[in-house]
């Protein structure tokens, strides 16, 4: 099932595209294989993979904590989902002529169609919860929907609100963490301003600003873990089957809920079928099922390693790993 695709990223790893990687995937059926190729750390000192290493998962943090968690509070009756910002959070944009943001629905935000910036460096105005007050009463522009950290750190903020604590104390399925044993993770980037390689850290700087753990990137996981919340997803165990069915339908036409459907060009490969969904993150991690096929798979890499200014491989390589394994899995 990954013979084809971890040919590409041993060719990969040896023309210097990557440091290394993990690749799993797994049927509906039970069948799983996951494989480790290169090396898991280039500096200071030389690391083989390993098919258990935990990698910064980035933004897939989104879909795999925030989308299911919110998720999880509509179906205690929490939250409903066409709920305004405003309702959970009601300190939003207070004293605001036009609090524009604070009136976008929850839906809104994990579609990214609420039309918030994609990003700002919330890490140069501070830390901890003076930060989140802050982000709070900054008076968003509103634009052309584009894809939004801002939405799902907004999104953090109202499950830590609507839970009553801090999302490090969110309890999380095995082999997912905020915070990972340092000797088995996969470092990420000589980061300039914490002055160090960053290793069981999250690279995120707004993450960490926001003390690691976040609505759109902080958790770490091994390809294990990943995969065991793919299949849970493909055997609809996941969430209730109401909610496994608002997540995966259509929203937009190229995203689910927080999900990116199939699209010209999307990192999943032109051999996915119609219902196929997934998800990126910038540190180099991707995961991605076809129930159609029955197939998820996950790829972790530490692309950053040891800086993020280099050529992104990945943006051609995920399609052909999909392509690859979508093949074999057939």
């Amino acid at each position: 099932m990954l013979e084809r695709a971890r040919g590409l990223l041993t060719e990969a790893v040896q023309e210097g595209l990557l440091p290394g990687a993990v690749l799993g995937a797994v049927t509906l059926e039970g069948r799983r294989e996951v494989v480790a190729v290169g090396k898991l750390a280039l500096l200071p000192d030389p690391e083989p993979a390993r098919e258990d290493a935990y990698y910064d998962l980035a933004s897939l943090t989104k879909v795999l904590f925030t989308v299911r968690e919110v998720l999880k509070a509509a179906e205690e009756g929490l939250l409903d989902l066409d709920d305004p910002l405003k309702r959970h959070l009601p300190e939003a944009a207070w004293l605001q002529p036009e609090p524009n943001f604070a009136k976008k629905t929850l839906r809104e935000l994990l579609t990214h169609t609420a039309g918030l910036p994609a990003w700002a460096p919330l890490y140069t105005w501070g830390e901890g919860e003076r930060l989140k007050a802050r982000v709070l009463q900054e008076p968003w522009p509103l634009g052309e929907p584009v894809y939004s950290d801002i939405g799902y750190v907004l999104l953090g903020l109202l499950l830590e609100r609507v839970r009553g604590k801090p999302l490090a104390e969110f309890a999380l399925p095995e082999g997912l963490t905020w915070a990972p044993p340092p000797e088995a993770t996969a470092p990420t980037e000589r980061c300039p301003w914490r002055g160090r390689i960053l290793r069981g850290e999250v690279h995120d700087e707004n993450a960490h600003a926001l003390g690691g753990a976040a609505g759109h990137a902080g958790l770490f996981g091994t390809a294990g873990a990943v995969l065991d919340q793919l299949e849970a997803i493909l055997k609809g165990t996941w969430l209730s089957p109401a909610a496994l069915a608002e997540m995966a339908r259509p929203h937009t036409e190229e995203r689910a809920l927080g999900w990116s459907r199939r699209h010209p060009g999307w990192s999943g490969g032109s051999l996915a079928s119609p219902s196929a969904l997934g998800h990126t993150g910038f540190t180099g991690t991707g995961a991605w099922l076809d129930p159609e096929r029955g197939v998820g798979w996950v790829l972790l890499t530490n692309r950053v390693h040891p800086t993020r200014h280099r050529e992104n491989a990945l943006l051609w390589l995920r399609p052909r790993v999909a392509n690859a394994i979508l093949a074999e899995a057939s």
